[in-house]
C-alpha cells in the first residue's frame, strides 16, 4: 500500500472530515462498550484488580507499583457500584470507547472521510491490547486512553498550529502521570518529534511552557508523596524489571507489536501509517513520537505491551492513506479490497474476542479461553480460597482465634482477604508487598497467623510451629482444578505461630516487591 500523499508544511491547513460521521464512531464506541457489559461480570477479579481494590481503601497520593489515579477511580467505582465486576470495569471499558472514538477523530483531523475513520476506529477496537483493556481495571487501560489522547492533541496543535493545543497535551501528560509512569517515554518522543522538525517553531511559546507547568502540577502531588517515601517506586520499578528480564518477559518484543498491540491483519495500515507521518513534513513529529519510545522500550528491554498505545495514531494514518490509495482503483476493484479487508480484519478480531474476552461461562468458548488466556484463569478461585481461609480460622481453638492474623504472600491474596475477606468477618491481611508493607504490621501483632502464597521451606525459615491447615484447590476443569498461580505454585494454607524473629527485624527483612 503506497503511502498518501499529504499536504508539506506551507500548504495550508488540511480539511477535516464530514461532521456527520461523528456518529458512526460513536456507533463503533458504543458497540464495544455493550459487549463489555455484557461480558464483564462472567469469572471474577483478577489478582491485579484485587490489588488495586486494597488501595482504594486506603487513597493516598502515591502507591509503591503506580501513581494514584487508578486507586482513586476504584474508590469511586466501589462507592458507586459497590463489589459489582460490571460497574468497577465501567471506567476501563469508558476508557477504551473513548480512546475509540477519538482514533476516528484523528484520521478526520488529518482529512479523512467516512471510510478512514471507520477504518481507524474499528482496527482499534478490534486490537487484542484494546480489547483486554476494557475486561479489567488496570492503570494501563487509563495510560492507554491517555496517550491516545495526547497524540490526538498533538494532531489537532500540528494542523491548526494554534499553540493554545499544547494545554490539552500538558493536561492529558499530565494525567498519564499520575497514572503509569511511561508516560515519560511518550514524552521523550513529543519532545524529540518537535525538536527534530521543523515543527520546533510551535516549542517555547507561552503556551508551551503553560502546558508545562499544568503538566508538572497535576503530577506534583505524586512527586511529593515519592520525595516523602524516598523514591520507593524507582527500587520497585527496578525490581521488577530485572524479574522481568530474568524471566523472559521482554522477550518477543518485536513480535508483540504485530500480535498484541495491534490487530495483526491490520498491520499493513500502521505501517503505511508511519510511513505516512514520516513522508509529510507537517505531520512528522508523529512518526519520531513513534519511533523514540519504541527505541527506547527496545533498548530498555520492555515487555511488548507498552507501547500498544501508540498504534491508534498510526492507525489514523494508514486509514488515509488506504482511503486515498482505494479511490485510485476502479469501482469493482475498490469494492472487492474492502470486503476482503473488512472481512479479514472480523474474522481475527472474532478470534480475539473468543481468546481474550470472557464471552462465556461455561462450555467449548470458556474451555478454549481458560486454555489459552493466562489472565483470565487469575480471576478464578478467589472466593472459595476466601472461604477456605474462614473455615480454617472458624477451627482454631477459641485462645488462637482471640489472636489471629492473615498473612499473604502477594497483592492477589492480600486484595482478596480484604475485599472479599470482609464478608467472613476475616482480620485485615498482614503483606509485605509493595505499598501494604508500607503501611505496617497490626499492633499489637497476632499471636497466631494463617499463612497464604509460600511453601514449606518459606514458612519454617520464617515462621514457628507450622502446620498444613488446608489447600486451595480452584473450582472447574480436571480433578485439580483449573490450575493458576494460587493452585498451581504455593497451593498449601498453614497455621503457624509469630515469626521467629522480632516483627520490627521481620517486617524489615521480608519487604517485598511484586
Amino acid at each position: 500500500m503506497p503511502p498518501p500523499s499529504l499536504p508539506n508544511e506551507g500548504h495550508g491547513q488540511v480539511k477535516a472530515g464530514a461532521p456527520g460521521n461523528v456518529a458512526s464512531l460513536l456507533g463503533i464506541a458504543a458497540l464495544v462498550t455493550l459487549v463489555h457489559l455484557l461480558t464483564n461480570n462472567r469469572y471474577g477479579f483478577h489478582r491485579d484488580e484485587l490489588q488495586f481494590l486494597s488501595d482504594a481503601v486506603h487513597l493516598d497520593w502515591g502507591f509503591v507499583a503506580y501513581p494514584p489515579l487508578t486507586p482513586f477511580l476504584e474508590r469511586t467505582g466501589l462507592a458507586l457500584f459497590g463489589l459489582s465486576l460490571v460497574g468497577l470495569r465501567l471506567f476501563s471499558v469508558l476508557a477504551q470507547a473513548v480512546a475509540i472514538f477519538a482514533t476516528g477523530l484523528m484520521a478526520r483531523q488529518l482529512g479523512g472521510g467516512r471510510l478512514a475513520q471507520v477504518t481507524a476506529a474499528l482496527t482499534t477496537a478490534l486490537s487484542p491490547l484494546a480489547l483486554f483493556e476494557g475486561t479489567e481495571f488496570q492503570y494501563s487501560s487509563f495510560d492507554y486512553l491517555w496517550w491516545v489522547l495526547t497524540a490526538c492533541f498533538v494532531i489537532r496543535l500540528l494542523r491548526t498550529e494554534d499553540a493554545r493545543w499544547w494545554i490539552g497535551v500538558g493536561a492529558t501528560v499530565g494525567l498519564g502521570l499520575m497514572t503509569k509512569y511511561t508516560m515519560l517515554f511518550f514524552v521523550a518522543g513529543i519532545v524529540g518529534g518537535f525538536l527534530l522538525t521543523p515543527a520546533r517553531r510551535l516549542l517555547w511559546n507561552r503556551w508551551f511552557w503553560a502546558a508545562a507547568l499544568l503538566a508538572l502540577l497535576i503530577f506534583l502531588p505524586n512527586l511529593l508523596w515519592q520525595a516523602r517515601h524516598e523514591f520507593i517506586s524507582l527500587q520497585f520499578l527496578r525490581h521488577i524489571h530485572t524479574r522481568d528480564v530474568g524471566e523472559g518477559r521482554a522477550h518477543g518484543f518485536l513480535r508483540d507489536q504485530f500480535l498484541i498491540c495491534a490487530n495483526l491483519f491490520a498491520s499493513p495500515l500502521w505501517i503505511a501509517g508511519l510511513i505516512g507521518y514520516w513522508r509529510d513534513r507537517r505531520y512528522r513529529p508523529l512518526a519520531w513520537m513513534y519511533a523514540i519510545p519504541l527505541a527506547l522500550f527496545v533498548l530498555g528491554k520492555g515487555r511488548g505491551y507498552y507501547l500498544a498505545a501508540a498504534y491508534p495514531m498510526l492507525m489514523a494514518m494508514g486509514a488515509l492513506a488506504a482511503e486515498r490509495w482505494l479511490r485510485s482503483l476502479s469501482k469493482f476493484q475498490g469494492r472487492a479490497v474492502k470486503g476482503a479487508f473488512f472481512t479479514g480484519l472480523a474474522a481475527y478480531g472474532l478470534g480475539v474476542c473468543a481468546l481474550i474476552l470472557p464471552l462465556a461461562s461455561s462450555g467449548p468458548l470458556k474451555d478454549f479461553a481458560l486454555s489459552n488466556n493466562g489472565d483470565l484463569r487469575e480471576e478464578i478461585g478467589w472466593p472459595e480460597l476466601v472461604q477456605r481461609v474462614a473455615a480454617i480460622r472458624d477451627s482454631l481453638p477459641p485462645a488462637q482465634r482471640e489472636s489471629v492474623g492473615v498473612l499473604v504472600g502477594n497483592y492477589g491474596e492480600q486484595g482478596a482477604i480484604e475485599i472479599l475477606g470482609r464478608a467472613y468477618g476475616l482480620p485485615p491481611p498482614i503483606s509485605l508487598t509493595n505499598s501494604a508493607w508500607l503501611r505496617g504490621y497490626p499492633k499489637p501483632p497476632p499471636r497466631t497467623l494463617i499463612v497464604l502464597g509460600s511453601s514449606r521451606d518459606e514458612v519454617d525459615k520464617a515462621l514457628t510451629a507450622c502446620r498444613v491447615a488446608g489447600h486451595n484447590v480452584n473450582p472447574g476443569g480436571n480433578a485439580g482444578g483449573i490450575r493458576n498461580e494460587e493452585s498451581e505454585y504455593h497451593p498449601d494454607i498453614f497455621v503457624c505461630g509469630g515469626p521467629r524473629l522480632s516483627w520490627p527485624e521481620f517486617w524489615k527483612r521480608y519487604q517485598g516487591f511484586g
